[in-house]
């Protein structure tokens, strides 16, 4: 079933025109057909199942039935706080971290961050990662965005961050997760470095913040495997996983 995002009103047994992006996704590539049936989300929550009333070159527009309550969201409210990764590497973490039911994404400049945007440059990597996040909520039926926060740098964004949890990933630390109890609703944090990790000042200086140093095993992940490695724990051992 078609699922996609509309940042406008929803509401009940209304004809609604979709966007021109949306449009050219449904008749153009999807090759769509009036009488076909899809779904449609603004993010606020739950869904509308639809049916397509109209087609022509420039738009497409769609009938909402009745309003369905449906989530698929996460107890764990997860906060992903990564270093920002280069090109693509960063697109597939934000895409996975969806799918893994983030609540929240920082893009954090660090130390040994390779990435720098600014102004103009930064805006429209922020709309790039937007659009992945939307993507990725319409293939794996989330209803709810998660939040994209501006790009931060590492030591304005550590001193005031709160959370129930806050976890820092190392290699050289023994504590595990299995060690760790989080009860259901909880805010988490989980902060990664980018390509070469956080520098040492910067592990410090996390745990002088109130983060626990959180080891996931003795090999050493690349900083896309480690997001989706420790989501997918989280998940696994205390959110949706178990249920």
């Amino acid at each position: 079933m078609t699922r996609l995002y509309q940042n406008i009103p929803l509401a009940p047994q209304t004809t609604i025109q979709l966007d021109a992006k949306a449009s050219h996704h449904l008749a153009r590539v999807l090759r769509a057909q009036v009488g076909d049936a899809l779904v449609v989300f603004n993010g606020a929550g739950g869904e509308y199942p639809a049916v397509i009333t109209h087609i022509d070159k420039k738009s497409v527009q769609v009938k909402l039935q009745d309003f369905s309550a449906r989530e698929v969201e996460s107890h764990l409210q997860i906060q992903l706080a990564q270093g920002i990764a280069r090109g693509e590497k960063m697109d597939f973490i934000v895409q996975k971290a969806v799918e893994l039911g983030v609540a929240r994404i920082t893009p954090l400049v660090t130390v040994r961050c390779n990435v720098r945007l600014k102004d103009e440059r930064a805006d429209k990597r922020q709309q790039h990662w937007q659009a992945v996040i939307t993507s990725a909520c319409e293939q794996s039926g989330r209803n709810r965005l998660p939040t994209l926060d501006a790009v931060t740098d590492f030591r304005d964004w550590v001193s005031n961050i709160q959370a129930d949890y806050k976890f820092v990933l190392s290699p050289h630390v023994d504590k595990k997760l299995a060690l760790t109890t989080i009860p259901a609703d909880s805010r988490i944090v989980l902060l990664i470095g980018s390509e070469g990790g956080l520098s040492d000042e910067e592990v410090a200086m996390a745990i002088e913040h109130g983060f626990d140093p959180l080891n996931l095993g003795q090999r050493i992940l690349r900083t896309e495997t480690a997001t989706i490695a420790a989501l997918a724990a989280l998940q696994a051992r205390f959110g949706d996983f178990c249920d």
